[in-house]
């Protein structure tokens, strides 16, 4: 197994982020990869996957390429980077990392992901531009169109995560972030099953990223020359957990919906788990007061309980509304 050695200062001061370059690199991963963990997946594969192939069947340099960043072991280092400062920067800002990466340093960064030599096809410098202007087409067309339903996703599952983080701390909020990872104690975070040198943790900035694709690695920089005083940056990428995940979930059943109005009736559904406020904005992109007052209706109709958990309060369903909303998925609802 590989872990890092965390120390308390930098636990502390680590923080949730949001990178639309890490969502384009775990929709790379999975057309790379071509098969889907969910239904979801398989719905976003079958639309974009066909258009991929033929993308790389005509350009034997950059299919080549591919094959060697994403590695025997690991992800080639450039293809990876941290996300830039809060979290905030755009696509475009984000890429650049990788377009203005040297050629020397791409040649060396895919020798190593290959864990051997590097082949001849592949030796030449325009490598970093044709990762730059492939993933550029990934997220035109096929991250872009839905970016703002992903985000909202992402921000859904960052707001569960603190949750959890303030109610129980790091051990259960870094709990399974990723397959192999677990909190090990004595300031240990296990990271992956895999061997490698355990890290030392003391000092950097350490950023946790979710992604709604099934794709989860870890990265890490190095200061930059223009930037010689900055902390080193590691992130942890991992996919956003549980219904969170489902971008395409089914809307509300009709019957429900006519019963109780639509807005109310997804709301109602979303329930089956534990849910703040916020992540209910952040699942529906209704506005705060509007599932301020739903989730008061649903509540005085005893459809949902509430409870206090930190600083937020959860909301989730009472046995009648659990009998209400599994009826209507059973087909019993209707009329």
């Amino acid at each position: 197994m590989s872990w890092w050695q965390v120390d308390a200062d930098t636990l502390a001061g680590g923080r949730f982020v949001i990178s639309p370059l890490a969502e384009v690199l775990a929709g790379l991963k999975t057309l790379h990869r071509g098969s889907a963990a969910h239904i979801g997946e398989q719905q976003w594969l079958d639309a974009h996957l066909p258009g991929y192939r033929d993308r790389l069947a005509r350009d034997r340099v950059t299919a080549a390429l591919v094959r060697a960043a994403l590695g025997r072991r690991w992800n080639a280092t450039f293809l990876t980077p941290t996300p830039l400062g809060d979290g905030e920067a755009t696509f475009a800002q984000e890429l650049e990392q990788i377009r203005s990466t040297p050629p020397a340093a791409v040649r060396a960064d895919l020798t190593e992901s290959l864990n051997g030599s590097l082949p001849a096809l592949l030796r030449r410098d325009d490598l970093a531009d044709r990762c730059a202007d492939l993933l550029e087409w990934v997220w035109s067309e096929a991250v872009q169109p839905s970016w703002p339903r992903r985000r909202r996703i992402v921000e859904a599952d960052i707001v569960a995560r603190t949750t959890r983080l303030g109610v129980h701390g790091w051990a259960t909020a870094l709990s399974e972030m990723r397959p192999g990872m677990r909190w090990l104690g004595e300031d240990r975070l296990q990271t992956t099953v895999c061997d490698s040198p355990p890290l030392e943790l003391s000092g950097v900035q350490l950023m946790f990223v979710p992604v709604t694709l099934d794709q989860s690695w870890v990265c890490w920089d190095v200061p930059a020359v223009d930037r010689p005083d900055a902390p080193p940056r590691y992130a942890i990428v991992y996919p956003c957990s549980g219904v969170l995940a489902d971008g395409d979930r089914e809307p509300a059943p009709e019957a429900l919906a006519a019963l109780l109005g639509a807005a109310r009736a997804e709301i109602l559904t979303l329930l089956d788990a534990p849910k703040t406020t916020t992540q209910l904005v952040a699942l529906t992109g209704q506005p705060l007061g509007s599932v301020g007052r739903h989730l008061k209706i649903l509540f005085e109709a005893r459809l949902t309980h509430r409870r206090r958990a930190g600083r937020s309060v959860l909301y989730y369903l009472t046995s009648a509304g659990q009998v209400l909303v599994g009826a209507q998925r059973a087909g019993l609802g209707g009329p």
